[in-house]
């Protein structure tokens, strides 16, 4: 299992706007290509010097074939969507993830 990791610093200036489009737009968006099993979305409790929120999004996948189809296939298109919106307004970074293990009491 994998997890796609994407870490954004978004602008005060669109912060309600962008986490509405998110919630109720891009993560279904994302979950619709079918290609993730589901999505997290957390706050990062750290003060940015550049200002604005931080957000964390996992979108977790089965295994890179997956990951992969979704770079191929999704990737350019749903971040335009992005782009298209809030421009200059962010800063992102992805990472991918592979989990190890995971501990459920």
């Amino acid at each position: 299992m994998l997890i796609y990791n994407v870490t954004i610093n978004i602008d005060d200036s669109v912060h309600d706007d962008w986490l509405n489009w998110m919630r109720d737009k891009h993560i279904p968006d994302m979950l619709a290509t079918g290609k993730f099993s589901h999505a997290k979305m957390t706050r990062v409790l750290v003060e940015e010097e550049m200002g604005g929120t931080s957000y964390s999004i996992q979108y977790t996948t089965k295994d890179r074939i997956t990951l992969d189809a979704y770079y191929k296939e999704d990737a350019d298109r749903l971040r335009k969507d992005g782009l298209k919106l809030f421009a200059d307004k962010f800063v992102a970074f992805r990472t991918e993830l592979e989990v190890i293990s995971q501990q459920i009491p």
